[in-house]
């Protein structure tokens, strides 16, 4: 009997233990994004220009993305899987299917190498495109600029990636459903592709390229879609911070000729404090073309932007965001046949 409770107390110990050891491998975080916007154009749908994807409504209080999330990790596997809700969902994902506009984040990976850092990993996962993520409070200007609403903020497919032992150099490589498609169209048969190199020659000092060459029309007009994505991120000790970006296309638009879009942006970011942060943000994008963004007008989409915007973190949890932003357009492209907007925008980020 001393025997067999003593193997019962075992086991139950080592149960336990084994539990706790596995529990350590999961995390588990949330995010809201709640804010209150104004357009001076005023529309009456309540909805801003046709290329703007986040904070989308005029004159209202709404939420513009919840997630929340679990991640797993061990040496060699690692999981990530995140729903969400609010207006990027609503509007960035609109042309998915309904049962993949609730998910953020869903993959897999796996480590092929016990000697080096050398991973493949499948599912959804946000872009390695661009300095601009969803999730605002991760970005140093509280809206998006209008490359990064442009360009995909996430992908579906298999990426392969390897980060050196210094750990300032990640390459990868994708092979992907499309541009920004977690189910490929029916008409789109051939694969897409991306790679990415990020490096840091230095602490302070992110330089990074992306790219993406693919197709996003039908195999039956035989487009290639070609892009890359230039940045550099420099956060040095002091108070000023700077990330200099250029994006550039190339696609047919229409069933025999070829077009170019770009787009310059230069953001800097003041540190006042350790709670106040304020960032000035000066692009451009030209697609005269409009193969990425329509207009139907003579001189197509041709904007510049400029915004100042002021973070004020109230806590660990909390932090207050304000913004202010004009366009200026070559053309009458906004709302009462004008050519220039002026928004207004307040939101609160909640990190768990």
């Amino acid at each position: 009997m001393k025997n067999i409770l003593l193997s019962f107390t075992l086991f139950q110990a080592t149960t336990l233990y084994a539990q706790t050891d596995s529990l350590k491998k999961w995390a588990f975080s949330g995010y809201g994004e709640f804010y209150y916007s104004y357009d001076f154009t005023k529309p009456q749908n309540h909805e801003k220009e046709n290329f703007i994807y986040n904070h989308k409504r005029h004159n209202e209080i709404n939420a513009n993305l919840i997630i929340a999330k679990a991640m797993y990790a061990d040496k060699n596997s690692r999981a990530n899987m995140a729903l969400m809700a609010g207006n990027y969902a609503q509007y960035n994902l609109s042309s998915e299917a309904t049962w993949a506009q609730f998910i953020y984040e869903a993959n897999v990976g796996i480590r092929l190498s016990n000697k080096h850092n050398l991973w493949l990993d499948v599912g959804i996962m946000p872009s390695r495109i661009g300095f601009e993520g969803a999730v605002s409070a991760d970005c140093w200007t509280l809206t998006r600029s209008i490359l990064a609403e442009n360009s995909p903020y996430y992908e579906a497919g298999a990426k392969l990636s390897f980060i050196n032992k210094r750990a300032n150099l990640n390459i990868a490589f994708l092979t992907l459903n499309g541009w920004q498609k977690i189910s490929k169209p029916d008409y789109i048969q051939q694969p897409s592709f991306g790679i990415q190199i990020n490096y840091k020659p230095m602490s302070n000092l992110m330089l990074n390229y992306s790219n993406f060459i693919g197709t996003a029309q039908a195999d039956s007009l035989n487009a290639l879609r070609t892009f890359h994505n230039f940045y550099l991120q420099y956060e040095p000790k002091g108070k000023l911070g700077l990330i200099a970006g250029f994006d550039i296309g190339t696609d047919k638009y229409n069933a025999k000729d070829y077009g170019i879009w770009f787009s310059p942006v230069l953001i800097i970011r003041y540190t006042l404090n350790s709670n106040i942060k304020m960032a000035l943000r000066g692009e451009y994008y030209n697609d005269k073309k409009q193969i990425i963004i329509a207009t139907n007008t003579a001189n197509g989409f041709q904007v510049s932007g400029l915004s100042a915007n002021v973070d004020y973190k109230i806590n660990e949890i909390f932090t207050l965001r304000m913004e202010g932003k004009m366009y200026h357009s070559e053309d009458k492209i906004f709302q009462n046949n004008a050519t220039e907007n002026y928004s207004w925008t307040t939101n609160m980020c909640i990190k768990l």
